[in-house]
């Protein structure tokens, strides 16, 4: 399963670029890891194209394939700015790939959520649990706790993207380790569950899998909760989003511009409009935390799960989780896959 899952993932890949070089060299800049099916991606860059008249493409990459191309890329860059999960932007700073850029109201991001310089910041976060297709499970109760997923009743029905590439299954790896009892300096307990879980056959995707969850094929994915209640609000499927009994993280998304990119001034007025209060605003239709609280109306908060729920949802180090990032991803790929 895992290898045909790899192999379409590749071949997808190889696809993507030969067709993306067409639509690159239409667009009026570009963004790497902007997924319509992720995050609702696709809102905002019609948002975007409203607003300041600039065609994007959509670019199906994971934060991971992101950073990797950025680097490969570096003495000619080809992507305007870039979006990733924390430790991945964190890394993008450190590697000179990002460029120094304080978009408008970069004073209201609270410390510890960006670079000083702003070669990285946060434009929202997301919780990580369980995104639950509850007609796949075909009568079986919704998982409520890590410990449940290993449970042989659930076997070949979780699914987890590759945490050795990208951010959301790394974060995935980060929460099920600190909820067994590791920690940054520690992956031992994560590496074992993961181990544990291989035995009930996950499903291990690189990619977004949103509709794969909506169409049943992966009934429990690990993810966030603004997928899951895009689901559950605008798709209106019987979904349900659970942030597991042992507990969670919370993790930022964060973007930056791209270092010596080919349009530098659109790449600061595309992230200027993110941070404005209009692009703020779909982050907040779409069920993510917008780094601006102000932007979060009441309509949109009262379909988040309770705050009861939300107390078992922490932060983590944000910059020992990047430091710390390839480590895991060696100790993932020796043991586990």
């Amino acid at each position: 399963m895992i290898r045909k899952v790899l192999k379409s993932a590749i071949l997808g890949a190889a696809l993507m670029v030969s067709a993306g070089t067409t639509v690159t060299q239409a667009a009026d800049a570009i963004c790497y890891n902007c997924p319509p099916q992720w995050a609702d991606w696709a809102s905002q860059l019609k948002s975007i194209k409203k607003n300041l008249g600039y065609d994007i493409p959509h670019d199906n990459k994971n934060s991971g394939q992101t950073l990797s191309q950025l680097l490969a890329e570096k003495a000619s860059p080809v992507a305007d700015v870039a979006y990733y999960g924390v430790s991945f932007g964190i890394q993008a700073g450190e590697k000179d790939v990002a460029e120094a850029y304080k978009p408008k109201h970069f004073d209201e991001i609270p410390e510890g959520l960006k670079d000083p310089a702003g070669k990285w910041f946060t434009i929202h976060s997301g919780t990580l649990g369980f995104f639950v297709n509850v007609d796949a499970l075909e009568g079986k109760p919704v998982p409520t706790s890590w410990k449940d997923l290993l449970k042989p009743v659930y076997k070949g029905m979780v699914g987890y993207l590759d945490p050795s590439s990208a951010f959301v299954g790394y974060a995935g790896a980060v929460a099920v380790n600190r909820a067994m009892g590791g920690s940054l300096d520690n992956f031992d307990a994560g590496i074992q569950y993961f181990k544990d879980l291989g035995k009930n056959d996950p499903i291990v995707p690189k990619q977004t899998s949103y509709a794969r969850v909506l169409s049943g094929e992966i009934p429990i994915l690990l993810d966030y909760d603004f997928n899951a209640y895009r689901a559950k609000y605008k798709d209106e499927a019987n979904v349900q989003f659970v942030i597991p009994a042992e507990g969670t993280v919370v993790v930022p998304y964060v973007m930056s511009l791209v270092k010596n990119s080919p349009n530098p001034e659109k790449g600061k007025k595309i992230l200027d409009f993110i941070m404005s209060d209009e692009g703020q605003k779909v982050w907040a239709n779409a069920y993510l935390r917008p780094v601006r609280a102000s932007a979060l109306s009441k309509e949109a908060a009262a379909k988040f799960l309770p705050a009861s729920d939300y107390a078992r949802s922490t932060p983590v180090d944000y910059s020992k989780m990047a430091a710390v990032q390839n480590d895991f991803k060696q100790r993932y790929l020796n043991e586990v896959r």
